[in-house]
């Protein structure tokens, strides 16, 4: 049986370029779930005067293509503009590499989510967003499908760890079904403010837990 991989997807997986995060990203995302198999953290830093992505990291966990791709999604990211950035294809990242097989396309597709969510990020938290919807129950449930439960390695939404959600005023109040002392509570808590709080009309994030 043939190798699946040519030796360029090969050395992009032995040798990742641009591994790790940075500490003070101007934008972050995390795209993809553990129980799936493949996910992929990205991490951008932005000069303000010129939206260039100057430094770019990512965290891969999955297979030989998902670490590939992300490899050379931010190869290819570094050094453009935000929105040059936002064009680039899962379809363009495969030819970079020289193609993946065809069962893995989607580890290209999820590359390319997590560079453009992480854009997002960085767009909502400094006003750049020029499509602006309103905040609504639906929106924050989505954004939340986003937050890993660590207990289950799926999301908080699909684990029932959400309780309430309501939305008005400018203010998200959310109720979360576990113990404030949790040893998971506060990580989740910060990821949940991370997910909701750049949203450009809301005013404040409150969190409380069931118990």
């Amino acid at each position: 049986m043939a190798f699946p991989y040519n030796d360029k997807v090969l050395e992009h997986f032995r040798n990742p370029r641009n591994v790790g995060r940075l500490e003070d990203a101007d934008g972050k995302a995390t795209e993809g779930s553990p129980a799936c198999g493949d996910m992929v953290s990205v991490n951008i830093k932005v000069d303000p005067a010129t939206h260039k992505i100057t430094d770019i990291k990512f965290e891969s966990y999955g297979c030989a293509s998902n670490i590939a791709t992300g490899s050379i999604i931010t190869e290819m990211a570094k050094g453009k503009t935000l929105e040059e950035a936002k064009k680039i294809t899962w379809k363009e990242a495969s030819e970079e590499l020289g193609g993946l097989p065809a069962i893995k396309v989607h580890c290209s597709v999820l590359a390319v989510e997590g560079l453009r969510a992480a854009i997002q990020n960085y767009e909502e938290k400094h006003g750049l967003v020029t499509n602006r919807v309103d905040t609504t129950e639906d929106v924050v449930l989505k954004r939340l499908k986003k937050v890993m439960n660590p207990l289950k390695g799926l999301d908080m939404v699909a684990t029932n760890l959400v309780k309430e959600i309501e939305v008005k005023d400018g203010v998200v109040r959310l109720v979360i079904d576990m113990p404030e002392d949790h040893q998971f509570s506060a990580a989740i808590k910060e990821e949940v403010r991370e997910k909701i709080e750049p949203l450009w009309d809301v005013k404040k994030v409150q969190i409380g837990f069931t118990e």
